[in-house]
């Protein structure tokens, strides 16, 4: 059984590098800088990232996401029946991501996000149609 023990979200943020121009083309590899894994959970993580700019599309097909934010500010899309939905977020504000829904960020300022991210994610880097 793994041991238990206490996580400081503040030193891993201190961890990742600022990615200041994120597209939904950024690779994996450019992006990995501005995120560090806090925790194995479930089937999946929980991730720390920093980063201003654009997302992929992204959505998880075994369970819901938890987006938290810790600084700065977001706008994050979900695409509902064929729409997307834009939901403004600040820091200490949350939002479930519903299994299966694709999803993105916009965060032309920059923001600092906790997620509790299940695995695997699909990754695209156009619109749901």
């Amino acid at each position: 059984m793994p041991k238990a023990q206490p996580i400081s979200v503040q030193e891993m943020l201190d961890s990742v590098r600022f990615l200041p121009d994120r597209t939904p083309h950024t690779t994996d590899k450019e992006a990995a800088p501005a995120f560090a894994t806090l925790s194995d959970y479930r089937d999946g993580g929980l991730f720390v990232g920093h980063f201003a700019g654009n997302s992929e599309w992204e959505r998880h097909s075994q369970g819901d996401e938890i987006v938290y934010v810790l600084d700065g500010t977001t706008r994050l899309f979900l695409w509902v029946e064929g729409e997307e939905q834009g939901h403004d977020l600040k820091a200490g504000e949350l939002m479930v991501v519903p299994q299966n829904i694709w999803h993105r960020f916009e965060a032309p300022d920059g923001v600092k996000i906790m997620a509790v991210t299940p695995q695997p994610t699909d990754h695209r880097v156009d619109r749901p149609e």
